[in-house]
């Protein structure tokens, strides 16, 4: 593990714990009735994680050509992640669910 750095380590590792921790905020806040939606926001997020853990995954053989193929899946699933944060975005502010 000596292609990052220490500090890059720490972020790596930090934002992943951070957006699992996230994950689950945003899942405990759609439990409440006037929050239904952002059940499918915390749903989106977890494409953006399997992609970072692809990177961390790759970062930890140290970076070998064997596994260049988590890149790829890397870039897919931020892709896909993305993409499905911006229609959970979409759904939210078109609030489909009346809210009381």
């Amino acid at each position: 593990m000596h292609e990052l750095s220490f500090g890059t380590w720490l972020i790596h590792i930090s934002s992943v714990i951070e957006w699992i921790f996230a994950i689950f905020v945003i899942y405990k806040i759609s439990t409440y009735k006037k929050y239904n939606l952002f059940f499918w926001l915390s749903i989106a997020m977890v494409p953006n994680l399997i992609g970072a853990m692809c990177a961390i995954t790759w970062h930890i053989y140290d970076n070998q050509d064997l596994l260049y193929g988590l890149v790829t899946l890397q870039g897919i699933f931020t892709f896909i992640g993305n993409s499905t944060l911006a229609l959970a975005a979409i759904k939210i502010f078109r609030g489909t669910e009346t809210y009381e």
